[in-house]
């Protein structure tokens, strides 16, 4: 697999070959990622749920991204970096600190490219970004920075008229420049719709199978923790009863006495 690129995304869609994306926070995941050969690692502020128990995404800053981008990075050599632009860091007003704080992810972070949620009230952010010559990534639909306005995780664009929205954002989206299209939560045929209206690859997530790839949370795709399971996961190893059934063995043993051994101790 060689080192993926914008161009590498773009020339899977115009091929109708499928994109594969999934979250990491840190060094070793980094690294089995490109031994999958996934095309796109996202260090996603869905590190605040997964990895710092806050109960949404709302409490992650740019120096959280930043710290685990930069362990990402260390670990990737094929694939695609991409780090959330977390919540505050944008939508504030100040479009050069916006820049700025992109700029730290890409030149500390080692990041090559950023992701935005929202549609054309960012837009001024999106183009300023671009034209600083850093990638963007899109987000719309279900928005987890936006959750408390939603009222909750819940599906978006249902009906007719935040639909037809939705895909006037991403046609605005793809104007401004953005290289790729992040749809989260929403009705299969209208991802699909998107999908096939855009030049650029639209990645779902809870959008069905109509779009030109898909992106999960690694922690959910490998069932290490049972607290919540959205419908559209599928878990393809349960490492929560692996890893508790190993850390009960392990205290049995230094309980009893079998831990360590001869062999395990310096003599």
């Amino acid at each position: 697999m060689k080192k993926v690129s914008v161009s590498t995304l773009a020339n899977k869609k115009e091929a109708g070959k499928k994109i594969s994306m999934l979250t990491a926070y840190d060094y070793p995941t980094a690294k089995l990622i490109d031994q999958a050969e996934i095309d796109i690692a996202l260090v996603g502020d869905s590190l605040g749920m997964v990895l710092l128990g806050y109960e949404n995404t709302l409490k992650v800053t740019l120096d959280d991204i930043l710290h685990h981008t930069k362990a990402v990075a260390r670990g990737l050599k094929k694939a695609f970096l991409v780090a959330d632009m977390p919540f505050a860091s944008y939508k504030m007003g100040d479009i050069k600190e916006t820049v700025k704080g992109a700029a730290r992810l890409v030149q500390l972070g080692g990041a090559e490219g950023v992701k935005l949620e929202g549609g054309r009230e960012i837009i001024d952010e999106v183009r300023a970004i671009i034209k600083a010559g850093i990638p963007v990534m899109g987000h719309l639909g279900l928005t987890p920075q936006s959750v408390k306005h939603f009222g909750g995780f819940k599906v978006q664009a249902k009906e007719e008229e935040a639909a037809k929205t939705l895909l006037e954002d991403a046609k605005i989206l793809e104007e401004a420049g953005v290289f790729s299209l992040v749809l989260e939560c929403i009705p299969a045929p209208l991802a699909k719709k998107v999908s096939q209206s855009l030049s650029i690859p639209v990645i779902g997530i809870g959008a069905g199978k109509g779009c030109d790839g898909q992106v999960l949370v690694n922690q959910d795709l490998l069932g290490v923790s049972n607290d919540f399971k959205p419908r559209f996961v599928r878990r393809y190893a349960n490492l929560n009863e692996e890893m508790l059934d190993a850390f009960k063995r392990y205290r049995e043993d230094v309980e009893q006495g079998n831990f360590p051994n001869e062999e395990e101790s310096f003599l």
